[in-house]
């Protein structure tokens, strides 16, 4: 829940919508809630197995769901590395699986300042 909190405080803007857990009701959700309605970002109401569904692990009941980024290729290195005022900060990553190893290699990124995620196209 604590990334859903982050996401909606520092860029609401790149959530389509906040799905939550139908019938849950706490205060840490509801934390959520009121910053989603701040927000102006969405929520709908699914049933836990949808939640289930489209997690495949552990949601606590709040699920955003991003908008579709353009997803950069090998062709677009190039001019973000030469646009760069400082020495290009890459992350490049090689036989990551799990979603949840994944994850937290993104957020590290996003915190440590990474221009630019690398990852196989596989």
């Amino acid at each position: 829940m604590h990334a859903v909190e982050a996401l909606l405080s520092k860029r609401p803007g790149q959530i389509s919508e906040l799905q939550v857990q139908s019938g849950r009701e706490d205060k840490r959700l509801q934390r959520v809630l009121d910053l989603a309605h701040q927000r102006s970002v969405p929520v709908t109401a699914v049933a836990r197995a949808e939640l289930d569904r489209l997690v495949k692990g552990r949601h606590q009941g709040v699920v955003a769901v991003l908008k579709a980024d353009r997803q950069a290729n090998e062709n677009d290195l190039w001019p973000l590395l030469d646009g760069l005022d400082e020495a290009p900060f890459l992350l490049i990553l090689d036989g990551v699986t799990d979603p949840h190893n994944l994850g937290a290699c993104l957020r590290s990124a996003n915190g440590a300042g990474v221009h630019a995620v690398i990852v196989p196209k596989d």
